[in-house]
């Protein structure tokens, strides 16, 4: 098992140097043209210049504290029909949704439905000898990131456009690789966490856990416009999702929770704003996880956050993905925030 984990080690730093190689010899440009042009005055002319930078279309939505919410658009919602973005759309949030999931064991927790301190083994003791250390891992690091278990996603196996439609078929995926790391010893962002998570959740209420997220979470906030995946939607209000060089709508395959930009950001606004949760909760959260999240998904790229120092929430989805794309994305989104900064700076 050692010799294994060398190996495994050995080939992260392998990878290192390539990827350093891929990116001196194919350098991301429409995000470095787009990090060095000047900074727009306002956030709207900056999300339209988005549609200039290889992105097709986006949806930020921005709260600052004492302003009303405000929603900016540009591209397509659909690309094919000549349909524009618009507020409206639901958008495939992807990891986005580990906060509502973490969130949800959190209240789960503090009603004594569950404890932190149970083990993975627990509730799956036929995982034992499949996952390895499932006896010492526990939900508390499973929520953080911090189990081990190997992340379904990255395995050769997985494709994207064509994702598990199990909870079997996707941990068939791990099953016996060895661990990343020991329990508690590391990080490693792993999806299989929070399936396995979701799974735990769902057999310990006897329903779906998104049926709890509703009536927890998306009731008392007033939230109608989150869902748990795209059964309960109807696609023409989906916006689509594209990857560069490719003519593929990717919006027909179901990846989990789909939202309006406006319901992340109410979302977001009050798990940081204490209104979400107790204080006992709001102890045991603080302990767990993170306060904003990023997601992706083939054909959708998400980012939410909340900054403190402006007292904002910034919701960016983005429906182009690829590898250059994700800088490009990222650098939009922290122009916006600057541009948010300098407009608060110049009304005080």
């Amino acid at each position: 098992m050692k010799e294994k984990k060398n190996i495994v080690r050995v080939l992260r730093m392998i990878m290192i140097p390539i990827g350093l190689l891929t990116l001196v010899l194919l350098p991301p440009w429409d995000g470095i043209l787009t990090w060095l042009s000047p900074l727009p005055d306002t956030v709207q002319e900056q999300v339209s210049d988005a549609t200039r930078r290889g992105l097709d279309g986006i949806i930020v939505y921005v709260d600052v504290e004492g302003r009303p919410p405000q929603t900016y658009t540009a591209g397509m919602k659909d690309r094919d029909n000549n349909i524009a973005a618009n507020a409206h759309n639901l958008f495939k949030i992807a990891s986005i949704a580990k906060l509502y999931d973490a969130v949800a064991l959190t209240k789960m927790v503090g009603d004594e439905k569950l404890s932190l301190d149970d083990t993975l083994a627990d509730f799956f003791p036929e995982l034992v000898g499949k996952i390895e250390n499932a006896e010492e891992i526990t939900l508390r690091m499973m929520v953080r990131h911090r189990s081990g278990i190997p992340n379904f996603t990255d395995q050769d196996g997985y494709k994207w456009d064509n994702p598990p439609k199990t909870m079997e078929e996707s941990l068939d995926l791990v099953f016996n690789l060895p661990a990343s790391f020991d329990p508690d010893e590391d990080y490693e962002y792993s999806n299989t966490n929070y399936l396995l998570l979701a799974e735990i959740m769902n057999n310990v209420l006897g329903y779906d856990k998104f049926q709890y997220i509703e009536e927890e979470i998306l009731n008392p906030l007033g939230l109608e416009d989150t869902y748990a995946s795209l059964s309960d939607v109807a696609m023409d209000d989906v916006m689509s999702g594209y990857y560069v060089g490719l003519d593929n709508d990717f919006k027909d395959i179901d990846f989990g929770m789909l939202a309006t930009a406006e319901d992340v950001g109410i979302f977001v606004r009050a798990l940081n704003d204490g209104s979400l949760l107790t204080k006992d909760e709001q102890v045991i959260y603080d302990s767990l996880y993170e306060y904003g999240h990023k997601g992706w998904v083939l054909g959708y790229q998400s980012i939410a956050y909340y900054h403190s120092d402006i007292d904002a929430v910034v919701i960016q989805f983005v429906n182009t993905v690829s590898d250059e794309t994700e800088l490009t994305t990222q650098v939009i989104y922290d122009r916006i925030v600057k541009i948010i900064r300098n407009e608060i700076e110049v009304s005080k």
